[in-house]
């Protein structure tokens, strides 16, 4: 399996990149900025985008399509909109190549200009609002609740896999109301979904809340988020749910005829997560052997590893499993039985530690003759003896334990990584020293959140939801405040 790994303590942004690299999970592609997502991360990414896609359509949404292309105009039409995504876009120019005329290679054919640039996905909400100007006349069209698999491009210099690349994978749902209120209850209802798969399925827990204007989403009224703290105390941003108001249906001109017969703009939202969970999920339960992956999402939650010598005890042990990884997965427990006879034992037991198998079986001569199993769990790594007749039930009950453990630990952290202050000096001090969330007085003025960005790197990730009003003055001008809000450093 190579080296080990660079410890967490030791360069924390080394070995989440070395980690990706060594489980398979990802690597860079020979485009700058982009990654190829190799079939174990992608496994992982696949059960990640079913059990949400369950719980997008359990909750009313139907699945779409959109173009990749945007023409340019659409982009103009929402002025804070583009404002927040031209730096970020990939614009197509030509339409076709042809043969440079000295021989040397392919060139872009000048006589093949686009009469107007398409702009490759950033996002969607303008290529959507334009088809949704066709499919809305009356109320009796709305409510529309659309969701879209999908991939973007956001043109980033300074990539990680999976945390920040120029193409990546995520969802974005773009709901349209007759209400302002209807709508409102959309976007907050999607970051209470977003923070139940966070928390019940990845074991990352998370703080709910909303942006301020300055980190809003461009074209949004109002941003709702989920936060969730890293290792290395740094937040996470892990998916926003936005309430558009009126403004791309102003935009766009989409309007329809209200029950009272009056015509009206409609109400959007627009929310979304993306392949940056994956970064998540890596950073927040993993250790310095390798992967911990939560067993709701891992792909092989247990594997059985054969200890032989001779295909005779290969053959016996075989025959031996065989109805135990029948009654796993007749419960819906996905196995993998790697009876290789190209790598020992010792070097499986790495690459599964790696790679964050949640349980692992060991199953030997001694174990065969004693009708027992050598069981092992990822998240402490500690091994128990089953008695065959019991291991179904001891793996079952230890695949839900293993869940509960890592969320809590991960819990666990967080709360002693929140701290209170009250003055600037504190927080930079416990900024420096500590990490983590810091909970502090904000007056609520733009110039004021620029000079702490801009003087100590930390943002406001969020003020938490629902509000907890607490008087108090602002850590940096003494002005009077209502309520503490979430910093740290982020990424």
């Amino acid at each position: 399996m190579g080296k080990k790994l660079t410890t967490r303590s030791e360069d924390y942004s080394k070995w989440y990149n070395e980690l990706v690299v060594k489980a398979d999970l990802a690597e860079n592609s020979g485009v700058r900025g982009c990654m190829v997502i190799k079939p174990y991360g992608f496994a992982i990414w696949e059960k990640m985008q079913a059990q949400l896609d369950k719980m997008f359509k359990e909750t009313g949404h139907e699945n779409a399509y959109f173009p990749i292309f945007i023409p340019k105009s659409y982009f103009t039409k929402e002025a804070s909109h583009v404002e927040g995504f031209a730096k970020e876009c990939a614009v197509v120019t030509h339409y076709r190549l042809k043969n440079a005329e000295d021989g040397n290679g392919i060139v872009v054919d000048e006589d093949a200009k686009l009469e107007e640039e398409l702009i490759v996905r950033p996002t969607s909400e303008t290529i959507i609002w334009d088809t949704y100007r066709r499919w809305i006349q009356s109320y009796r069209d709305l409510p529309i609740m659309v969701n879209q698999w999908a991939n973007v491009v956001r043109w980033e210099m300074r990539t990680r896999l999976f945390l920040r690349t120029a193409e990546f994978l995520w969802q974005e749902g773009h709901t349209a109301h007759a209400t302002r209120e209807e709508a409102m209850d959309e976007a907050e209802q999607m970051m209470h979904v977003y923070a139940e798969f966070a928390e019940d399925y990845m074991g990352v827990p998370v703080i709910k809340g909303t942006k301020t204007e300055s980190e809003r989403f461009a074209g949004a009224e109002e941003t709702f988020c989920i936060e969730a703290l890293m290792q290395d105390g740094k937040a996470l941003q892990s998916g926003t749910s936005h309430f558009l108001g009126q403004n791309f249906a102003k935009a766009f001109d989409v309007k329809f005829a209200t029950k009272d017969g009056k015509q009206d703009h409609v109400w959007a939202t627009s929310w979304g997560v993306s392949t940056r969970l994956m970064g998540a999920l890596i950073m927040t339960h993993s250790d310095d052997n390798g992967l911990v992956l939560p067993p709701k999402l891992a792909p092989i939650q247990v594997v059985i590893v054969p200890i032989y010598k001779g295909m005779d005890q290969l053959d016996a042990i075989s025959e031996h499993v065989d109805p135990l990884i029948k009654e796993l997965r007749s419960k819906g427990i996905s196995v993998k039985y790697d009876s290789r006879d190209t790598h020992k034992p010792g070097f499986k037991f790495n690459e599964y530690e790696l790679k964050g198998v949640p349980v692992r079986v060991a199953i030997g001569q001694r174990d065969l003759e004693n009708g027992t199993f050598e069981v092992a769990r990822r998240d402490t790594l500690k091994k128990e003896t089953i008695d065959a007749n019991v291991v179904v039930e001891r793996i079952s009950s230890l695949l839900e334990e293993i869940q509960e453990n890592i969320y809590q630990k991960a819990l666990d952290y967080r709360e002693t990584h929140i701290t209170k202050v009250d003055s600037y000096e504190d927080f930079k001090s416990v900024l420096e020293e500590k990490g983590g969330f810091i909970s502090a007085h904000w007056d609520g003025t733009r110039e004021t959140e620029e000079r702490i960005k801009n003087e100590t790197k930390a943002t406001i990730r969020c003020i938490p939801f629902p509000s907890a009003k607490e008087e108090g003055k602002c850590m940096v001008t003494g002005k009077s405040s209502t309520q503490r809000v979430l910093f740290a450093r982020a990424y």
